[in-house]
């Protein structure tokens, strides 16, 4: 049904549109007796075999939504229905922002891919915050949190600090968002002096708080290796819990679409079946590099079971998904599921 009449329907809208729509209705169901309870039992799969303890948390299964689905903390609880382990909600910066100017979102259909500029535009760690006390998360979940754009990158640590401390007490696990290619600069701040002064100040204000929170760190794939064996090093020493990779990346390889089409979309982060080779990679290289022994959320242009059961092999944790999500509908993660059960990988 999704592929043969809601997906063509959906995809009559432009991407952002088409999101919104979805969400409105997700939020619009809920409040219909019964429906919550008919969708979890059509596209929820649990199974003892699936369940595992990572970064000191018991999870139900190994597949989460990736950051940038759920901005604003609205729809986790929805999300779960659908099967997902744990939510991943933001990012999430100190003040509202609007983010970049639309058309922001562009899919490439025909390399099932996505290329977006959203600009992380959210409205804010205070309503972010009021949702999580509103509505008590069912699901595990993560809070990924980033600088303002307007901020300069000399006032990231207290930018992070800010979202950090608020969101304290309302999530399970936090994610530092340092390389998001659509807010200028901001990859800037993997630069390992930068770098090291956010982590430091997280994991000092971390000790304040009675209980204790992970922190992961997110990467770009378009770092070298040279890049990531400073990163892989800071994070071994620096306390942090683990890293997640990767974000969007700026290369436009493995597109199959005309260089002219490609430049009529303009900048953005790519997302989708493109970047799975080079997120495989990353993972692999990381799990290599600390011979297994930090966590890894592995994330990037999972199409398939298949694929989610490839990362898990090359050393991840547990995976995330988003684009996929959206090209494979609502019955994607049940899939992956039940594919993983089949194969006793967790």
């Amino acid at each position: 049904m999704f592929r043969i009449f809601i997906k063509p329907l959906l995809f009559a809208f432009s991407p952002e549109t088409a999101h919104n729509i979805v969400a409105r209705l997700l939020l619009l169901l809920s409040y219909i007796p019964f429906s919550r309870h008919i969708i979890r039992l059509f596209y929820r799969y649990s199974s003892p075999s699936l369940e595992r303890e990572v970064i000191g948390i018991k999870f139900p299964n190994p597949v989460g939504m990736a950051a940038g689905f759920d901005k604003n903390g609205e729809l986790y609880n929805q999300l779960s229905d659908f099967g997902f382990g744990f939510i991943e909600i933001g990012s999430v910066t100190p003040v509202e922002q609007p983010g970049n100017s639309k058309p922001r979102v562009f899919r490439i259909p025909q390399d099932n891919a996505l290329i977006n500029r959203m600009g992380i535009n959210n409205k804010g760690v205070k309503s972010v915050v009021s949702k999580l006390k509103q509505n008590k998360p069912r699901v595990i979940i993560g809070g990924n949190i980033s600088k303002s754009t307007a901020s300069r990158n000399e006032q990231a640590p207290l930018d992070y600090e800010k979202s950090f401390a608020q969101l304290y007490d309302f999530v399970d696990y936090f994610v530092v968002n340092v390389s998001c290619p659509n807010v200028k600069g901001l990859t800037k701040l993997q630069d390992i002096t930068s770098l090291s002064e956010i982590i430091d100040k997280l994991t000092q204000l971390r000790k304040y708080f009675d209980d204790y929170r992970p922190i992961l760190l997110k990467v770009s794939p378009d770092l070298t290796d040279e890049q990531l064996d400073e990163i892989i090093e800071l994070i071994l020493v620096s306390g942090l819990d683990g890293i997640v990779a990767t974000n969007t990346t700026t290369s436009r390889n493995n597109l199959t679409i005309e260089p002219q089409q490609i430049e009529s979309i303009g900048d953005g982060g790519l997302s989708g079946a493109p970047l799975y080779s080079r997120s495989l990679e990353i993972i692999r290289y990381i799990s290599r590099k600390t011979g297994g022994q930090l966590p890894i959320i592995g994330v990037g242009g999972i199409m398939t079971p298949r694929q989610a059961e490839e990362m898990l092999n090359a050393g991840a944790s547990l995976v995330q998904i988003y684009t996929g999500f959206i090209y494979n509908g609502p019955g994607f993660v049940r899939k992956i599921l039940k594919h993983l059960s089949k194969k006793s990988l967790c």
